[in-house]
């Protein structure tokens, strides 16, 4: 081949090859450069946000002081301000750590009193989750040199890091920090007998958003801690190591120099001393849990009529379950659970007309619990309405293929999720409306009309206290072993077909058999209908039917005197006075 030729080709491939490169620098300084541009905009976004924060938290402290009795609300606000702000701070940190620009600054002080007053400052987060939870330094003290604001983020980022992954049941955690033979060096371990790492995960484990184990254990997280706090680790010149075994738990180990000699000069603040208060503020303490648990304990104390519907709430955050709690259970009755199969053991003790459940919880999540809810007989009419922070499409379709009635995307507004409950409650009303209104011979009417298994039912369970219906002592579980069913499942049908307990469908048709007997014999003595009825004393007879008719018996039946008197036919129940079915009365 001619050798101008091949020089030819050569000169080809060398264009063709400048080309490339030239082409792959370019896109790669292109991509330099919008990191760049981002990271500034993160920066400057995340700044902007602690600014609002703030505001809204000195907002907080002014309505504590204007308004102290709602404690509760303001310690949940606070809470949740200080989780913002963290995580922003965490955010911020990384951030000016992957560009170079997070700086050192250490001082002088007892390092292990400092470290053992900053991990027992998480103490109330290892209480709420049932953990035990050690910490011991040897030696007791020893001094100096460390930035504290560093180490306060390390020892919180590898103990919530261990929270997330042990279990409440036997799980201990445990904090020990000592030093080496020359004294120059502090070693802090972090042990659980936790879930562990499972093999094939571990080498991720620092990398930048890497979302571990997270949805599999239900937990919040964002990828952010470990990696910052190996970042930091390396900022202060030291090591960080861990092991870990599947199902038995994970030990992590940093190691970190304390010497003067260690430091650059510029990284060392002569003027301040460790000050051992610090940690109180700079770890993230929960002194709303104490507030909490109390209130949880308080929960049957609200005044909520006996009719009341009965809503389960299913919510693995505890600050958020009790504020639902707090703010529905003025209208209702309310009970919690913190994750499925809680929920399930309350569902099959407690009769229950509502349920209300986060998707993303531990041991058993949303999705699961609705599945056994709606393919169980005795429960499947239970309306169930599903909270979470998933917004795909997909994720919305399987909640209502499952039998979800209602699916809200988190964040949700407590109005948009009283007025779902509400919709609901009404559109089970309009379907009861035409037993509470009737009178017993006109349900039976109805029920021949229109068979079905839920009419016969009806149908036995009006005739099953029309043939005890003298008999005071006849109650819910009479009633239930008389149908064949037990309280629980009798409770579920009845709410579900008139809208009403087993205890206020025996008191309806009582009082509707009180109508009758007093429309066929105007005349007749309050004592003697009130024991035909089933009550004992005729003061509490009087005061029932008050209550769900709307007038005194003397004042029913001295209308029937009038009208009959007057040449009109006898008049029945909800044709009299201002007669509103039982129902009606019910806190709504």
């Amino acid at each position: 081949m001619d050798i101008p030729i091949i020089a030819d080709i050569l000169l080809i491939v060398f264009v063709i090859i400048f080309m490339i490169v030239a082409r792959q620098l370019y896109l790669r300084n292109q991509r330099l450069k919008n990191r760049a541009q981002l990271s500034m905009m993160f920066t400057s976004i995340t700044h902007e946000l602690l600014t609002p924060l703030t505001i809204l938290s000195a907002s907080v402290e002014h309505l504590r002081e204007k308004e102290p009795k709602y404690d509760l609300e303001y310690e949940l606000m606070e809470l949740n301000i200080q989780r913002s702000v963290r995580l922003l701070q965490q955010m911020l940190e990384t951030s000016k750590s992957k560009n170079g620009q997070l700086k050192l600054l250490v001082s002088n002080g007892d390092v292990m009193e400092y470290i053992k007053q900053t991990a027992r400052c998480i103490m109330p987060l290892m209480q709420r989750k049932g953990l035990e939870f050690n910490v011991s330094c040897k030696p007791e003290s020893m001094m100096g040199w460390i930035d504290t604001d560093k180490i306060d983020k390390i020892i919180f980022n590898l103990l919530s890091n261990a929270a997330k992954y042990t279990n409440g049941n036997n799980g201990k955690i445990s904090l020990t920090a000592h030093t080496n033979d020359h004294f120059d060096q502090v070693i802090i371990e972090v042990r659980d007998n936790g879930c562990g790492i499972p093999m094939n995960r571990q080498k991720h484990i620092f990398e930048m958003f890497y979302d571990g184990e997270y949805r599999r254990f239900n937990t919040m997280g964002n990828g952010i801690g470990l990696s910052l706090t190996r970042d930091l680790v390396y900022l202060n010149g030291g090591t960080i190591r861990y092991s870990s075994r599947e199902n038995i738990g994970t030990v992590f180990t940093v190691t970190l120099p304390i010497g003067k000699e260690a430091f650059d000069p510029s990284q060392i603040d002569e003027k301040h001393k460790i000050n051992i208060n610090i940690p109180q503020s700079a770890i993230f303490d929960h002194p709303i849990h104490n507030l909490l648990a109390e209130e949880a304990n308080n929960q049957s104390t609200k005044d909520v009529d006996d009719d009341a519907y009965k809503i389960l709430l299913v919510e693995d955050n505890n600050e958020l379950l009790m504020l639902m709690r707090q703010l529905l259970s003025t209208k209702y009755h309310v009970l919690t659970a913190s994750n499925g199969v809680k929920a399930l053991e309350l569902i099959k003790d407690n009769d229950l007309d509502l349920i209300i459940s986060d998707v993303m919880m531990p041991e058993m999540d949303g999705w699961e619990l609705t599945n056994k809810v709606k393919t169980n007989k005795d429960y499947s009419h239970l309306p169930i309405i599903l909270l979470t922070a998933r917004v795909q499409e997909e994720d919305k379709r399987k909640s209502l293929l499952i039998g979800a009635d209602e699916y809200m995307a988190k964040p949700f507004k407590m109005g948009d999720l009283q007025l779902r409950i509400r919709n609901i409650i009404e559109n089970r009303r309009r379907i009861q409306s035409d037993f509470t209104s009737k009178s017993i011979e006109d349900t039976k009417r109805k029920v021949d009309a229109t068979p079905s298994p839920d009419h016969e039912l009806l149908k036995r369970a009006i005739e099953c206290v029309q043939q005890h219906i003298e008999d005071s002592e006849y109650n819910r579980e009479s009633f239930a072993s008389d149908m064949g069913m037990s309280p629980s499942s009798l409770y579920n049908k009845l709410r579900s077909i008139t809208g009403l307990s087993v205890s206020s469908f025996i008191r309806d048709i009582r009082m509707k058999e009180a109508c009758r007997i007093a429309n066929e014999d105007p005349n007749i003595r309050i004592s003697e209908l009130a024991y035909r009825v089933g009550y004992k004393d005729p003061k509490y007879f009087a005061t029932s039917f008050k209550k769900d008719i709307g007038m005194q018996p003397t004042e029913y039946l001295e209308e029937i005197r009038n009208k009959t008197q007057g040449g009109k036919p006898n008049l029945y129940l909800g044709e009299i006075g201002n007669f509103k079915p039982i129902k009606e009365f019910r806190a709504i």
